[in-house]
């Protein structure tokens, strides 16, 4: 059995854990909307078409902002299309997905939901087919309180008071040749510039995200986020990294590993972004907005040129697993352990399309495997995250290198005394026995709950007939003795240990 060593000290912090790492992100594309969060005929349904049951899961899930309306959807979207009375919104072609849009769902009625279930929206503007005019009058219209035209026509819609966005995407994915006006480096930066100088005039206290690369395999990563933010480095808060991990073309330690390559991506845009500041001898310091980021089973998707206009809608509704899981769960330790740089991260997506909840179109709607970690770290990785470098031994990675047996990290919530310790187990054969000294915490700890995520088939899932067929569960035989703890964490495993500490003066 390898050992595992960490050392938890409350001097040691990376920074405080801002709520918003722990976002989601809901796009008009597959069943993500309809029949996903919106079903106006479903028995759960409520006055304004929303399920219930899905809202119920919502809650339990825990995010605390949602990405809207895209992704690729948004670079080809009229968002007047998706305002004012239902029956008199125009059907469109969305080109990003090959699908009928009927605009049935739209910003005010996605707004208000958010707010029904303890989100707050971050809205996407298209840059792709529209710019600077259209971007702003979306602004006016969700922020300005009245007396202006689009102030007053939300009002007229019924939403009195502003929705008051505070974050805004300027595009999406645009180094892509896939997006819908797709862009140059160059052509973006400038078009970004100007989009953010517009809308803080509108709202000076908004946050805006400029986009970062689709992801670390394109030719221009790196390239791309310098030549953008030589644009827009003053006017902007956030630059976007957008990244998925696919189990199939790789073996199962491999896949394992897969936050490794987050963690050196975040460490490249950050490294780029400070070089930007540096040259432009700015005093500001930007922070990164992983605002796409999950396992995806790629390799098994057509592509959008696969599809024609009315096909089927369902798309990517992958079923995950209990190594999915673990993935998962590596990939929130990675963006915890950033805490420092990363002040936003949604996990992509929400419901049915590579989805922690997943539904049937008129029936049931239940949580997979990647439901539970970031159900878990959402509600408990609070307060500072702690510095934590685990020591352990490694395996060699087809893709990564030397990869450590085990990922953790903890944080301590000062207020409370209450400290999470966060672990995945990557060992696929043999069990990993955790040992942390909780000293430097100051103060006698006890274990509130320690709960573990695995199974003998790492390929087990959950159904809609067999919904807790992989959910955490006691992780037996935790123990503190003289400030030290000792655990036994299973292979292929996620594992979450909650102390509480009570001060020895």
């Amino acid at each position: 059995m390898a050992v595992a060593t960490i050392t938890l000290d409350r001097a040691f912090r990376v920074g405080p854990v801002d709520r918003r790492l722990f976002g989601t992100f809901v796009e008009h594309m597959g069943r993500c909307v309809y029949t996903g969060i919106y079903e106006p005929d479903h028995p759960t349904a409520d006055a304004g078409g929303f399920r219930g049951d899905v809202a119920a899961l919502v809650r339990e899930l825990g995010p605390t902002v949602v990405r809207y309306p895209g992704g690729n959807f948004v670079s080809g979207y009229r968002w007047e299309d998706g305002i004012g009375p239902q029956a008199d919104r125009p059907r469109r072609l969305d080109l990003a997905w090959k699908a009928i849009e009927t605009n049935a769902v739209g910003v005010d009625e996605f707004t208000a939901w958010c707010r029904t279930v303890g989100m707050d929206p971050i809205m996407a503007v298209n840059l792709g087919t529209r710019g600077v005019q259209e971007a702003v009058d979306l602004l006016e219209y969700c922020n300005h309180p009245e007396g202006t035209a689009l102030s007053d026509l939300r009002r007229a819609h019924g939403a009195k008071e502003p929705h008051d966005i505070k974050v805004w995407c300027l595009g999406n994915e645009l180094d892509g040749p896939w997006q819908v006006g797709h862009k140059t480096a160059d052509e973006y930066g400038r078009l970004a510039a100007e989009t953010a100088r517009a809308m803080r005039m509108v709202d000076p206290g908004i946050e805006l995200v400029a986009c970062g690369s689709s992801n670390s395999r394109m030719p221009t990563f790196g390239a791309w986020e310098a030549t953008t933010l030589e644009h827009c480095y003053d006017l902007v808060d956030y630059v976007s990294l957008h990244t998925y991990y696919d189990p199939l073309p790789t073996d199962l330690p491999t896949f394992l590993a897969s936050s490794v390559d987050l963690d050196r991506m975040i460490d490249a845009v950050v490294a780029t972004a400070d070089a930007v500041g540096a040259r432009l001898k700015s005093r500001r310091r930007l922070r990164l907005s992983v605002d796409e980021w999950n396992v995806w089973h790629q390799s098994r998707f057509e592509g959008q040129d696969a599809r024609t206009y009315g096909d089927e809608p369902a798309l990517i509704e992958d079923v995950y697993d209990v190594a999915d899981a673990v993935v998962v769960g590596s990939l929130l330790i990675t963006l915890l352990r950033h805490a420092d740089r990363v002040g936003i991260a949604c996990q992509a997506q929400l419901v049915n399309v590579i989805a922690p909840i997943l539904t049937q179109a008129g029936g049931g709607a239940w949580t997979q495997t990647i439901f539970h970690p970031f159900a878990q770290a959402a509600r408990w990785a609070r307060g500072e995250v702690l510095l934590v470098q685990p020591s352990v031994e490694s395996y060699e990675s087809a893709l990564h290198g030397d990869v450590p047996l085990l990922d953790a990290t903890a944080t301590y919530d000062e207020e409370t005394g209450e400290v999470t310790v966060l672990c995945a187990n990557r060992s696929t054969d043999e069990a990993t026995e955790l040992r942390a000294d909780l000293r430097g915490l100051g103060g006698s700890c006890r274990v509130v709950e320690a709960t573990v995520l695995s199974d003998d088939d790492v390929r087990a899932t959950n159904t809609e007939q067999q919904p807790d067929r992989v959910i955490p569960r006691t992780l037996p035989d935790v123990t503190v003795d003289g400030g030290q703890l000792r655990a036994q964490l299973p292979p292929v495993s996620w594992a979450v240990i909650r102390l509480t500490t009570v001060s020895d003066r």
